[in-house]
């Protein structure tokens, strides 16, 4: 798993968005996508200043996903991601917050719009 790449890393502290963050946010953007549960997509999903956000849909029910400042918060992308539900590919806030690992990611999505 190519996003494994980026365990440890250190993200440089920077007025702008890094290009090792770009590339980052890039390759997790790609795992998520093609680690999703069948009929679901991904919508939505943004690269903040250093960390992101988006929504997964699969029919008419969402899940919102999010991680923290990659920076300050060492693997927390990985280890502990923000996840709940959504009502819409707007709503930010959601049903009540949920935390799950990346590798377990699919299976947190699959129990939330099952």
């Amino acid at each position: 798993m190519a996003i494994t790449k980026w365990l440890n890393y250190e993200f440089q502290t920077s007025s702008t968005t890094t290009e090792k963050f770009v590339d980052f946010f890039k390759d997790l953007k790609k795992y998520i996508k093609t680690n999703l549960p069948e009929g679901a997509e991904l919508v939505n999903f943004t690269k903040n200043h250093f960390c992101g956000s988006g929504f997964v849909k699969k029919g008419d029910k969402y899940v919102y996903i999010s991680i923290s400042d990659v920076r300050f918060f060492k693997d927390e992308w990985y280890n502990k991601m923000l996840i709940r539900t959504a009502k819409h590919d707007k709503d930010f806030t959601g049903g009540a917050n949920g935390f799950t690992d990346l590798p377990n990611l699919k299976k947190e999505i699959e129990n939330m719009i099952e």
